[in-house]
């Protein structure tokens, strides 16, 4: 019976001019965002790529200078791009593309291409996410509005109903036709999509993240089906249901999502760029609990270097004070910029996590947290590569204090290092995380989508159970 009802439905389906439009079109828009976006991502892991290797190229060759000279040099790190961001580009637009390593600072990220978008762009452009986050929910409701209401005012609901025909069997049925006609785009697109991936040189195709992609909308997909599918059986006429739909798609569609970012924001609130920078000056300068400032700190490196190596001068030291307080002063920042970056992407977690929580009244929500995760492009993704490039400048300046401190003595600033030294820091190598790191970032959205699924499920049977004839 389901199967017959199915086929039913997906006949119907298919006969509507409506549905072969609206679908046409949301397809047409599907491989024109994901192609585009493929053409920009691959440009943009090659240009990546380019200037990784040019970075490299650019430290071996500088001039023979101080070391803490080349500190200040300095190297750039390039955040990789991830493939599938060419499905959703997530935070990238906003959180930069490379930083500057050097001495003393930990650097914001630069080359944001939010900043350089334009007032028209700057409303967000049309990704493969995007159309299928919006879109094709909006070509559900307009394949689905209709599918029980028509059946009640063409009169062959009461004639089903008179012949016996269980109503979840009825329900599922059309489900399963709704579905089935929604993957007559999806399969071409899917199928499209892993060949274009795939034609990238520059980075592997990741089988088991595109994999967890397309179950992740699959599922979304099923939630929205089963909804449009419960209000058409409780709504009293199609345009009622539709009028219904509509207003839940945009509620969930664009006021949801707006309104818990702003509310997250508010709940938990970050400082600005300016007090964050001099918050971090701040305990720099005066120590991190105020009562330890950095002269005081200097004063008391000097006393204990001069007690270890029983001299009475720093100039007498066997090692170069000035190289020496430098590293101190490097780990003391260390220490502060752990305390501040680590405040600050707490508040990041925890406005995560109350958006995910959101994900309750909203399963667009639950597949925005889920798309870019999978996708690589997310805020979690960032950190793990700002952390990592963080690392790399802690022992790159490290390694070039100690040369200066162990190769020159006090007040030797005419002492140069060359290319030896330069070779011998190894380059900055990145290892992206796994898809199992990702999800458990967002296993909140997973659970919550899959409790979406089974809610709108359970509500189709329960519409069903009391469906009216009339």
């Amino acid at each position: 019976m389901i199967l017959t009802v199915a086929k039913k439905e997906l006949t119907e389906t298919l006969r509507d001019g409506r549905f072969r439009w609206s679908a046409g079109i949301v397809l047409v828009l599907l491989l024109a965002s994901l192609f585009t976006s493929w053409r920009y991502v691959s440009t943009e892991i090659t240009e990546r790529e380019l200037a990784k290797q040019g970075e490299r190229e650019r430290w071996l060759n500088q001039d023979e200078k101080n070391p803490h000279s080349a500190a200040h040099y300095g190297n750039y790190a390039f955040k990789p791009k991830h493939l599938l961001s060419a499905l959703d580009e997530g935070t990238d637009a906003y959180t930069g593309v490379a930083v500057l390593l050097e001495a003393h600072h930990q650097n914001q990220f630069e080359y944001r291409k939010a900043a350089d978008a334009t007032p028209v762009q700057r409303f967000g452009d049309l990704t493969a996410a995007v159309t299928m986050q919006l879109l094709i929910p909006l070509l559900i409701i307009l394949t689905a509005f209709s599918a029980f209401t028509r059946e009640r005012e063409q009169g062959t609901l009461k004639l089903l109903m008179s012949l016996g025909v269980p109503m979840p069997q009825l329900a599922f049925g059309k489900l399963l036709g709704v579905f089935a006609a929604l993957l007559l785009i999806l399969i071409p697109a899917t199928l499209i999509g892993s060949l274009v991936l795939m034609q990238s040189a520059n980075l592997s195709f990741e089988p088991m993240r595109y994999s967890a992609m397309i179950g992740a909308y699959l599922a979304f997909f099923a939630v929205w089906c089963a909804l449009a599918l419960a209000v058409s059986a409780k709504a009293s006429s199609s345009q009622v249901s539709l009028v219904i739909l509509l207003g839940i798609w945009f509620a969930q569609s664009f006021l949801a999502p707006k309104l818990f970012i702003d509310l997250a924001e508010q709940r938990y609130p970050v400082p600005s760029l300016r007090t964050f920078n001099q918050q971090v000056r701040n305990d720099i300068r005066g120590g991190i609990d105020g009562h330890n400032p950095a002269d005081k700190r200097r004063k008391e490196l000097e006393a204990r270097l001069l007690k270890e190596y029983g001299v009475d001068s720093v100039h007498k030291l066997p090692v170069n004070f000035d190289a020496i307080a430098m590293q101190e002063g490097e780990e003391y920042a260390s220490k502060v910029f752990d305390k501040h970056f680590g405040n600050l992407y707490r508040r990041y977690d925890e406005q995560s996590r109350f958006y995910q929580w959101a994900g309750v009244l909203s399963p667009t929500i639950s597949i925005q947290m889920l798309s870019m995760a999978i996708a690589g492009s997310d805020f979690w993704h960032h950190r793990h590569f700002a952390e990592s490039a963080e690392a790399y400048r802690r022992v790159l300046v490290k390694a070039l204090n100690m040369d200066m401190a162990y190769h020159s003595k006090t007040g030797d600033w005419e002492y140069k290092a060359g290319k030896a030294l330069w070779e011998k820091i190894p380059a900055f190598e990145y290892t992206a995380p796994s898809l199992t790191w990702a999800i458990e970032n967002v296993v909140q959205s997973l659970w919550i989508l899959a409790a979406w699924l089974l809610a709108s499920l359970v509500g189709l049977i329960v519409s069903v159970a009391n469906i009216s004839v009339l």
